[in-house]
């Protein structure tokens, strides 16, 4: 089961799209005019969603923050008590660490143990990924021409094939 907070009322839909339970917390300052970045909330509004995050993440096994607000620290949505409540072997993913990071207890760029939980304070995690990313990318790729072209080494693409058809109907759009 997959549980997203987002302070920006239009990734609701996104989450819902994708077959994840949307948690709202009522009161989120209008982000709309920040380009998409979620923007500083009220101390109000802060202190109810910090503790429906505890609530969900003492029963989860898996954690992953990105809250950050541009130009200032990350917002701390897990407290060191909302940490020490969690389940012991369970993880979380700070990618927020590089501007303070978004549990009180991330450490930048080190993975820590703190009472039972491992915290991943790693904002360039996504950035160790471009290898295999493209790894990925080029095995599909060679997939894909292995249905269109011959042994011979001859285009003759197979537009019977629900592989060759999807990529070659948005060609005859253009």
């Amino acid at each position: 089961m997959v549980e997203v907070f987002d302070t920006r009322p239009a990734v609701k839909e996104e989450v819902m799209s994708l077959g994840a339970k949307f948690v709202e917390v009522e009161g989120a300052a209008d982000a709309s005019k920040a380009g998409g970045y979620a923007v500083e909330q009220s101390e109000d509004f802060k202190q109810r969603q910090e503790a429906r995050i505890a609530e969900s993440a003492a029963k989860a096994d898996i954690v992953i923050s990105t809250a950050q607000i541009p130009g200032k620290a990350a917002p701390i949505l897990l407290s060191a008590a909302a940490v020490e409540a969690m389940r012991p072997g369970s993880v979380i993913i700070d990618l927020a660490a590089a501007t303070g990071g978004n549990t009180a207890v991330t450490k930048n760029g080190e993975t820590i143990m703190h009472k039972g939980v491992t915290i991943i304070g790693n904002s360039d995690l996504a950035g160790t990924a471009p290898a295999d990313a493209s790894k990925l990318y080029a095995k599909n790729m060679q997939n894909f021409l292995k249905l269109a072209i011959s042994k011979e080494g001859q285009w003759q693409p197979d537009y019977n094939d629900d592989i060759v058809q999807g990529p070659a109907s948005r060609g005859k759009d253009k």
